[in-house]
C-alpha cells in the first residue's frame, strides 16, 4: 500500500535538455535499489521540462528516499542541469493501482 508520493518538475538549462533526460533514466537503477520506494517514474512534460513521481509506504520510506543517491545526485548537479531549483511537493496518495 501506497500512502505518501513525490511530484518533482525539473527545468532543464538552455542546452542541457538531454542532459537532464539521460540522468534521470539513469537513476531507474538508484531507484531499483531503494526498498522503499514503491512506485518511480521520470517522464519529460515538454523540450525543457521533466517530471517525477515517487510513491512509498510511508513518511520514513519518503524521508530515506530524500536522503539517499537520486536526491543527492540530482542536488549536487542542480546548478549545472537545472535553469533553476526543483519543484519538490509532497502529495497525499488517496488511491493506487500498481502492478502485482
Amino acid at each position: 500500500m501506497v500512502t505518501v508520493g513525490l511530484l518533482a518538475t525539473l527545468h532543464a538549462a538552455p542546452g542541457k535538455e538531454e542532459e537532464v533526460a539521460s540522468f534521470l533514466a539513469g537513476a531507474l537503477s538508484l531507484a531499483e535499489g531503494e526498498p522503499g520506494t514503491v512506485a518511480w517514474f521520470c517522464f519529460r512534460i515538454d523540450e525543457t521540462t521533466f517530471g517525477l513521481f515517487d510513491a512509498f509506504g510511508d513518511e520514513a520510506a519518503l524521508q530515506a528516499h530524500l536522503n539517499g543517491d537520486i536526491a543527492g545526485s540530482l542536488m549536487g548537479r542542480a546548478g549545472e542541469l537545472l535553469a533553476k531549483s526543483p519543484e519538490i511537493r509532497h502529495v497525499q496518495m488517496l488511491a493506487a493501482k500498481l502492478p502485482g
